[in-house]
């Protein structure tokens, strides 16, 4: 517990900052309309690939004898991968809504 506390105090402006995000993250995206949601959030998944990058990189330089380590970027791999495919799914389709449908000969 006395290690928590010190951590806490050595860290009380980056704690703060995480937080401050934290707010600022949720009144942004409570005021975007639900018509530009979708859009945004598929798009900024597909960016999510800056993510796996980090999370490759972290694994490379992590000691192989850190299971927890290796396990927490393997999982960081894994979900930032299936974000990026996720956004450009949900890019893909959204694109197939606006494209011209064949007209049938009658």
């Amino acid at each position: 517990m006395e290690h928590l506390i010190t951590f806490t105090q050595a860290h009380m402006q980056l704690i703060f900052v995480i937080v401050l995000m934290v707010f600022v993250g949720i009144e942004v995206i409570g005021h975007v309309p639900s018509v530009l949601h979708t859009p945004l959030m598929s798009g900024a998944n597909a960016i999510h690939g800056v993510v796996v990058v980090g999370a490759i990189l972290v694994l490379l330089n992590s000691d192989p004898n850190n299971y927890l380590s290796l396990a927490l970027g393997f999982l960081a791999v894994i979900l930032g991968t299936l974000n990026v495919v996720g956004g450009f799914v949900v890019t893909d389709r959204m694109l197939e809504m606006f494209k011209k449908k064949p007209q049938q000969k009658k």
